[in-house]
């Protein structure tokens, strides 16, 4: 006999709860969690892939996207946080599988999904942007997360120290970039992870990565 799953879905229409609202995505050892302000955290077992705080007051950690209009420099993001910035709507879908941030802003209109692969120690983000205007325009996305690839424990204990064992890698030729976690001893293992941008053919312009905090701030 097979169980049948049943299908929950929840809706927001607004970031500003009460309380974080959230949805967990994937299956240990990997998941996703992500708040209705578009937040969160990913973990592979008990190793944070990006840096995450317990701050309901804030909830202003995850892995982001902004989006900034080239013409007229305005800047907002793909979900609620980071930037705040109010959108002309903004709704949420959270279902077991996926969760969607449907905004608003002006005459661009945004799509993002979040899922994590079946069967695979990953997750997909895809970003729709589509102009509702007859004017050109152009927007700039930027993709953004503070890797840890080590436990919340120890990252909480001295930030600054986590980062330096942090090494990237460029790889312009697959718009990738490559994190690993520098073992601190000979019996650690190197952990890795990887981050792809992949553009459709409609799309122009050059993919870069700055790897600096302090310099991409």
């Amino acid at each position: 006999m097979r169980k049948k799953i049943l299908s929950t879905v929840r809706t927001l229409d607004t970031a500003n709860t009460p309380l974080s609202r959230i949805a967990i995505l994937g299956r240990v050892p990997y998941t996703t969690m992500v708040s209705g302000a578009g937040s969160g955290v990913s973990r592979h077992g008990d190793i944070a892939i990006s840096r995450w705080r317990n701050d309901g007051t804030r909830d202003d950690y995850g892995q982001w996207c902004y989006l900034r209009d080239v013409l007229t420099g305005r800047t907002w993001s793909a979900g609620h946080q980071p930037v705040c910035a109010d959108a002309s709507s903004y709704h949420v879908v959270m279902s077991n599988d996926c969760v969607a941030f449907h905004r608003r802003d002006g005459f661009v209109e945004t799509l993002t999904e979040i899922v994590v692969v079946p069967g695979a120690a990953a997750e997909a983000r895809r970003v729709v942007v589509s102009n509702l205007s007859d004017a050109k325009a152009e927007i700039e996305l930027t993709s953004y997360q503070e890797v840890v690839l080590a436990s919340d424990a120890s990252d909480r204990g001295h930030r600054a120290f986590s980062n330096l064992f942090v090494q990237t890698e460029w790889l312009p030729e697959s718009a990738s970039i490559l994190a690993m976690r520098r073992p601190r001893s000979a019996k650690d293992q190197p952990v890795w992870c990887g981050h792809t941008i992949a553009t459709c053919s409609a799309g122009n312009g050059s993919i870069s990565c700055e790897s600096d905090r302090a310099r991409f701030i």
